[in-house]
């Protein structure tokens, strides 16, 4: 799963860089408690981007409906931060998710600094849901749908363009579905 702040630039500018750094803190410090209630690992920040994923240490932990869940939190705490800020008459951030399932590879490489990553084509397609998302939505591959829907009410966005990719189909998540 990708997350990714909108206008970060123009929002950026309009703060001092201790404040810009202080709330991306309390955004990430706060999404880093979501993922971890669901079972999903942090794998890095990339300025105002965040990536994490799920089903790194076994099928039964971050399962693809635990990432979901994660995105929708994640929405709703950015909502609610945006509610509080805007009657403050502060900036406040809004963020696109994207999230795709499959198989990656993950590792360590090199011999300085070392860091926690993954790679393969399934991380690229999550990048592209975030890229083709929109603010305040969670936007999934055809293939994350495909395991989900039972779960989850969605909307299909049909197929979209992508660079590199083609066309792939993309879906908003709604809602949870409620069983009685």
């Amino acid at each position: 799963m990708f997350a990714d702040i909108k206008g970060f630039t123009k929002i950026a500018e309009s703060m001092s860089a201790d404040t810009l750094v202080e709330d991306l803190d309390e955004y990430f410090g706060s999404f880093d408690l979501i993922i971890e209630k669901y079972g999903l690992e942090k794998i890095k920040t990339i300025g105002d981007a965040y990536l994490c994923a799920g089903g790194l240490s076994g099928p039964t932990k971050g399962t693809p409906t635990d990432v979901i869940k994660t995105g929708l939190e994640m929405q709703q705490y950015v909502e609610l931060k945006k509610q509080e800020r805007i009657g403050k008459d502060l900036p406040y951030f809004e963020i696109r998710i994207g999230i795709n399932t499959g198989p990656v590879v993950a590792g360590v490489v090199g011999i300085k600094k070392f860091a926690y990553d993954i790679w393969g084509d399934t991380v690229n397609t999550a990048a592209r849901m975030e890229q083709f998302g929109e603010t305040g939505r969670v936007n999934i591959s055809e293939h994350t749908y495909n395991i989900i829907k039972e779960h989850f009410n969605c909307t299909s966005r049909g197929n979209i363009a992508v660079k590199s990719k083609g066309e792939l189909a993309m879906y908003f998540v709604d809602s949870e579905k409620i069983f009685t």
